[in-house]
This record gives structure tokens, C-alpha cells and sequence, in this order.
């Protein structure tokens, strides 16, 4: 009887440790997706493309660090540089999340960033209203500050004390937000894109998938890889640190069937191309051998699918960064020789 009695108390203690367990990670994770999504919500309904960057975990990251080293550090602008010293607010330390949203028109574009950080608001006001206008609508204030390279005026409020919205238009702050109109479709992409902490989602009438349709990356021009990209309804692009790689999703989506198969078929080809490009004896001997590994390990990881949700059809590339890849396309870049200029032909001697 009393091992009976033991045994279930034993029971019951592991239940409940197992549910408080499960409890504290479901709603940690619930938490960190409310908070993107509520910080997502405040973007334009109207906009055509959207990015994230979930800096906190980014800086968790072996891959962060193997990208800061690689990368060339960007020299202080002077305006920066006072902002920082008057409000000790500096995005590398203090900045948590942001969205981007673009719209508008290509004459008249709008920019609009939401960011959550640690800010010091009372010094992050009192620095901008020195410089810039002060309006107050609908119970906001909006900073206006004027920035000089480019010649430019910034829009800001205070959504909350640990968060920013900032615009190169003051429409951006009366206009309907993506709370309360036409937001499913958005919200939908944003949860496909859970648990990935940088990821950029574009419509179909996006000024970034239009280019992206014109030039594809490495200036490579297909008149019917242009044509395909023109015709999908969204495309997502994920990057998600996985020790010290970074694994990269990109998904195009349309309800046109036949568009899917033939973007699914031009992917494959282009891998088996590229390879075929990598084994050729001529590029064996002009290729680095490091960076021609380095290739052949993003080929190797590089996989094409195609995907049913029902309603639409996706084709998805995934493919891996490592930081074998970035070092040696580094080195290759610094080993390139400068291009010469002509130089002028020397003029003939008369006879």
C-alpha cells in the first residue's frame, strides 16, 4: 500500500513539473510572438513590402559575430555620433526588434520603421525638439528632425516608452495601421515566418519584387525567369542562425499552378548548371580552391521544393551560408587586382 501511495505521488509530482514546464515555454514563446506581432500591426495596411529583424536574438547568434568580423565596420556619421552622446542610445546594444514597411508610389515612396529597444525618451525628446518641429494630431506627438546627408526630415513618436515609430512622411502616422484593415493576409506570412528571427515578405505589387523580377542577384537576366517572378502574389525570404551557419528559406507563392512547376524546374536546372559550372576543368583552375569549396558546400546544401497550401502554390529554395563561404569570398574580393585606367596612346612620331 504504501509503495502504491508513493508511486502516485511520484506520478503526480512529474505531472506537474511537466505541465509547469510546458506552460513556461508555450508562453514564453507565446510572448515573444505577441510581441512581434504586436509590433508588426502598427505598419501600414497599405504596405507592399515588409522586413524584420529580431536583433535580440541575432546577437545570441555565432553567426552574428562571424558576419561583424567579416563585415567593414561603417564609419560614425557626425549627426549619429551627437545623437548617441546626447541620448546614450545606441541601436548595436539598445535596439531589440524593428519592422520596416515600404509603400507608396516610385515617385512618392513611404518608409516607415517600428522599433522596440531601451530608450531614454525623456533625452530622446528633449535632443529632437531642439532641432525639429513639434506637432501634435490626434493625441500623438510627432518629432520632425531635420537630417543632412541626404538633405531629409525624419518623422518619430513614441508609440510606448520602449517603442518608436519613424517615417520619411508624416501621412505615415494617419493612415490605418495593419490593426484594422486588410491584415490577414499579412498576418498570415508573418506567422509562416515564426521562430525566424530576420525575414522580409513582398506582395506581388512591390517595387522590390518588380527589381527583383528585372535583376536577379549576381546581374544574371532571363527574360522567362523575370516573367515567372512577375507573375507571383508574394514572396517571403527567412534567415535563421543555425550555429555558426545561416540557413536561408526564400518562397514564392502564387494560385497559378503552371507558373510554380516551371519556376520549380528553371531552380533545379540553374543548380545542376552551377554545379556543372563548378566540376569544368577551366573554372577548376581559375577559381580559388577555398572559395570554389566554399561553392560547392552552398550547392551541396541547396534544395528546390514545391509546396500545396490549398488555395496557393509555393516553390521554395533553401540553401545555407557558412562562414567558410563569407571568409573566402572576402579574401577573393581583397585579392581581386585593382581595375587600370586607360591610359593614353602616345603619339606618333612624324615622319
Amino acid at each position: 500500500m504504501l509503495n502504491r501511495k508513493k508511486l502516485v505521488l511520484g506520478l503526480l509530482t512529474l505531472a506537474i513539473v511537466c505541465m509547469s514546464a510546458w506552460l513556461y515555454f508555450h508562453s514564453h514563446g507565446r510572448d515573444a510572438l505577441s510581441a512581434r506581432e504586436d509590433l508588426l500591426s502598427h505598419l501600414p495596411a497599405d504596405s507592399t513590402s515588409v522586413a524584420y529583424l529580431d536583433f535580440q536574438e541575432l546577437r545570441a547568434s555565432a553567426f552574428l559575430s562571424r558576419i561583424l568580423a567579416w563585415a567593414p565596420r561603417p564609419q560614425m556619421e557626425a549627426e549619429y555620433g551627437k545623437f548617441v552622446q546626447a541620448t546614450g542610445f545606441d541601436y548595436e546594444h539598445d535596439l531589440d526588434r524593428v519592422g520596416i514597411s515600404f509603400s507608396g508610389s516610385a515617385q512618392s515612396p513611404k518608409t516607415m520603421a517600428v522599433a522596440e529597444g531601451r530608450f531614454d525618451r525623456k533625452k530622446i525628446e528633449s535632443y529632437s525638439a531642439q532641432f525639429g518641429t513639434l506637432k501634435t494630431a490626434n493625441g500623438k506627438t510627432i518629432y520632425a528632425v531635420n537630417l543632412s546627408n541626404p538633405v531629409r526630415t525624419a518623422y518619430f513618436t513614441f508609440l510606448r516608452d520602449n517603442e518608436v515609430a519613424i517615417c520619411n512622411d508624416a501621412s505615415c502616422f494617419f493612415q490605418a495601421s495593419g490593426r484594422s484593415m486588410n491584415s490577414e493576409e499579412w498576418r498570415e506570412h508573418f506567422l509562416r515566418m515564426a521562430g525566424t528571427p530576420l525575414f522580409a515578405v513582398m506582395r506581388q505589387d512591390s517595387q522590390l519584387l518588380t527589381a527583383l523580377s528585372q535583376r536577379t542577384p549576381g546581374g544574371y537576366r532571363s527574360p522567362q525567369l523575370a516573367t515567372l517572378l512577375g507573375q507571383l502574389q508574394w514572396v517571403s525570404v527567412g534567415a535563421k542562425p543555425e550555429g555558426d551557419q545561416l540557413r536561408v528559406v526564400a518562397d514564392g507563392e502564387t494560385s497559378n499552378e503552371m507558373v510554380i512547376r516551371q519556376l520549380n524546374d528553371m531552380f533545379s536546372g540553374l543548380l545542376i548548371l552551377a554545379q556543372a559550372g563548378l566540376d569544368d576543368p577551366k573554372s577548376r583552375k581559375q577559381l580559388d580552391p577555398k572559395l570554389r569549396e566554399a561553392y560547392a558546400g552552398l550547392l551541396k546544401s541547396a534544395e528546390v521544393q514545391k509546396l500545396d497550401r490549398g488555395t496557393s502554390k509555393s516553390v521554395r529554395l533553401i540553401f545555407e551560408i557558412t562562414p567558410q563561404l563569407l571568409e573566402s569570398a572576402k579574401d577573393s574580393s581583397a585579392a581581386d587586382p585593382p581595375e587600370k585606367t586607360p591610359s593614353a596612346e602616345p603619339a606618333r612620331k612624324r615622319r
